[in-house]
């Protein structure tokens, strides 16, 4: 479809296609932006609550229709029913979207994919709103059974009750994880969603790149203010300009003495995480013997003082070595879990026995 390597897939557009002049006035200034290859907009838009904007439906293919003949640009829509797939084919829509919360039902992912049986169109398909790479995997895996062989994901971040600065928690982990499983699969960025507000977006575009993410999807609107939907997460087509060529695209390989030294530091780390498993292992072991002497004396696995006294002690230490508060919580988390399960896996075989 494109080559990530040459140049990022940048796809521009409203977040709602709100009249035929504000599409085609967006669009006649995002075509001035090299960058831009595809326009997008939101024809149907699913909404929380009813009486919310929920887009003009196919009233409003014209106008997209009109922003491709006029432009050039290829044109993509969001679909969330086999009714919006039959109806952006008719009008000539280059490529297509499932939706976050689209992608959370499995049940109407299939009913979209055997919509497409047969189309040669390539979709796109968005995390679920939920932090769930199964559900993500899954769309991906039915649309491709449908016999789609162009697909992208697009990462949008996910929903998430804890603080945070943005709209919707990037968690890249997940994506990492999605193209540790699928290579195949282009993954793109939408910053508008994952960051909610304009100011966070020039950060956001930046960090999928330098995490080798395959293009973005940003939302774009020629008078922001007035938007009839997610006013805040949108830039007009100039910024939109400046804020691209502001990035900084970096080699995703270097030069052979780079490579060299990079594969040795990578073998060191390699070394030392086979010693990590190993000293978790004995630790494991060591909780296995703790968890048997508990049971032969009958007393309780959880000890809170002794928990409390660990998470105090290692953070004491860790963080004097420079590592970082919250990871150390989350990584002692982790492992009082697998001891707590490991622990009560030895006094529910005991109870067995004794039955």
């Amino acid at each position: 479809m494109w080559d990530a390597e040459k140049y990022p897939l940048i796809i521009a557009g409203p977040c709602s296609a709100e009249s035929e002049g504000q599409m085609l006035r967006t669009a006649r200034q995002l075509v001035q932006i090299p960058e831009v290859k595809v326009f997008r907009a939101g024809i149907w838009k699913p909404r929380t609550r009813p009486g919310e904007f929920e887009g003009f439906g196919e009233t409003a293919l014209p106008w997209l229709e009109k922003v491709k003949k006029e432009t050039g640009l290829k044109t993509t829509v969001e679909v969330a029913k086999p009714q919006h797939v039959e109806l952006a084919l008719k009008y000539g829509v280059d490529m297509l979207w499932l939706g976050a919360r689209t992608v959370v039902s499995p049940f109407v992912v299939q009913e979209i994919a055997e919509s497409l049986k047969g189309v040669s169109v390539p979709v796109m398909v968005k995390n679920p709103v939920i932090p769930d790479l199964k559900l993500w995997l899954g769309a991906i895996e039915r649309i491709h059974a449908a016999g789609i062989q162009q697909i992208l994901a697009i990462h949008r971040g996910f929903h998430y009750f804890e603080k945070s600065p943005y709209r919707n928690a990037p968690m890249w982990e997940i994506a990492f994880e999605l193209k540790r499983v699928l290579p195949q699969i282009p993954i793109i960025t939408d910053p508008s969603h994952i960051a909610g507000k304009r100011e966070l977006l020039q950060e956001i575009a930046q960090k999928s790149f330098d995490l080798e993410m395959d293009g973005l999807m940003i939302e774009t609107h020629e008078n922001p203010s007035q938007a009839l939907s997610d006013a805040r997460q949108q830039l007009t087509p100039e910024a939109l300009k400046q804020m691209l060529q502001q990035l900084v695209l970096r080699k995703r390989t270097g030069t052979p003495e780079f490579e060299y030294k990079l594969e040795a530091l990578r073998t060191e780390i390699d070394k030392l995480d086979g010693e990590l498993i190993q000293i978790l292992a004995k630790r494991m072991e060591l909780t296995d013997e703790i968890g048997e002497y508990k049971r032969d004396n009958n007393i309780t696995i959880l000890q809170m003082k002794r928990w409390a006294g660990i998470i105090r002690d290692r953070l004491s230490i860790g963080t004097h070595l420079g590592l970082d508060e919250d990871f150390l919580t989350e990584l002692l988390k982790l492992i009082h879990k697998e001891a707590i399960f490991r622990q009560t896996e030895i006094l529910n075989r005991n109870k067995e026995k004794e039955k």
